[in-house]
């Protein structure tokens, strides 16, 4: 297999070229004007970061993507997919309220902003893929309907993932409600019975009679719960979340199948900003210092060989003396969490054909 192209940039700026005016290079070396943009909805795929957190990717950034776009003859809008766990982004209401504190608003990035899985985050489309553990993965209706799926991605660590990257970016943030709640478990939903209050609204909301009161508590049937994740987003006091009772493993293997789902058949294109990498998900309300120091920006066809190109990248860097590493293996990220397999979803990447773990990384 011929190796894949990435191209990469470094932060330093010129007084005659900004970031992003190098951003926009970096895009066009690439080869992103080789796809066919005219009158295309194009979705671009990133994370718009938990209120209270900011190592999120600035909106400047977006909107070199949009104008890039637009001037190609397409059609962009930003989009991501609500989230399982309590928070400012659990809603499609609360989601695009949290966006626009952090500054994406379709004045500042130039389109409009559309969150793909509907308000409760059950608006999806099951698509067939062939996977060793996903046969139909449900993702994000709006995300299904573009034409072309450009993925604009911080790349940091991660808790569960190891690093959250591209195909996290596309997989896990892809996925509507119900999706997450797959690839974080079996796919049926626990009752925190601590929490819950009896309200019953889980059970209105659930077409199948899985919710059932006993002692003023509710619990879940799961003979006869289809892991819809209705009920999680009906709860008015979250008692109720996914089992994540998945092994690091096949957590890492599912997003990669689901990222396959997402971008099988249609043109793709992906860019990962290494700044501010912090060693948890943009998903805390709350953001620790870097590990290590800003690198560059990184864009490609391939977002596996995408992925395996800034990680490297990142083994190569310095390491923050005010982290703590559970060894000095050259890992990164299995020194920061040493629980996780993040390479599970390289090779597992690569196994379904959703890219190539072998690269040509060109510097501009």
């Amino acid at each position: 297999m011929e190796r894949s192209k990435v191209y990469f940039t470094t932060f330093r700026t010129k007084f005659s070229e900004n970031l992003q005016q190098k951003l926009n290079r970096l895009l066009l070396t690439a080869g992103m004007d080789q796809i066919d943009f005219e009158n295309k909805y194009v979705a671009i795929k990133l994370h718009f970061g938990e209120p209270g957190n900011l190592a999120y990717l600035r909106p400047n950034y977006a909107r070199t993507v949009v104008d890039l776009v637009k001037q190609l003859g397409g059609k962009p809008f930003l989009t991501d997919c609500n989230t399982l766990y309590v928070g400012g982004r659990k809603n499609a209401l609360d989601h695009l309220e949290s966006a626009y504190q952090n500054g994406f608003n379709p004045y500042n990035v130039g389109c409009h902003l559309l969150i793909a899985d509907g308000l409760k985050g059950t608006d999806d489309v099951e698509v067939p893929v062939d996977g060793e553990y996903v046969t139909s993965a449900k993702i994000g209706r709006a995300l299904m309907d573009a034409d072309i799926v450009i993925s604009l991605t911080h790349f940091k660590g991660h808790e569960a993932a190891g690093f959250g990257g591209a195909i996290k970016n596309i997989g896990m943030g892809g996925g509507s409600r119900a999706g997450k709640m797959e690839m974080h478990s079996a796919g049926k939903p626990i009752v925190y019975t601590d929490k819950c209050i009896g309200c019953g609204a889980c059970a209105k909301a659930c077409a199948h009679g899985a919710p059932i009161l006993e002692d003023r508590k509710m619990r879940i049937d799961l003979d006869k719960c289809l892991g819809c994740g209705r009920c999680i987003g009906a709860c008015p006091v979250d008692a109720i979340d996914a089992a994540n009772d998945e092994s690091t493993t096949i957590l890492n293997c599912k997003m990669a199948e689901y990222t396959k789902a997402v971008v099988q058949g249609r043109p793709q294109f992906h860019i990962s900003l290494i700044c501010d990498v912090s060693p948890y998900c943009d998903c805390y309300s709350v953001n620790d210092t870097p590990v290590i120091p800003d690198i560059g920006m990184f864009a490609s066809f391939d977002p596996v060989a995408l992925d395996l190109a800034c990680a490297e990248a990142c083994m190569k860097m310095p390491r923050s003396s005010e982290h703590s590493f559970s060894g000095n293996s050259g890992d990164l990220f299995a020194d920061l969490h040493p629980v996780t397999d993040w390479r599970a979803q390289i090779s597992h990447g690569k196994k379904i054909g959703l890219g190539n773990d072998e690269y040509e990384l060109i510097q501009i």
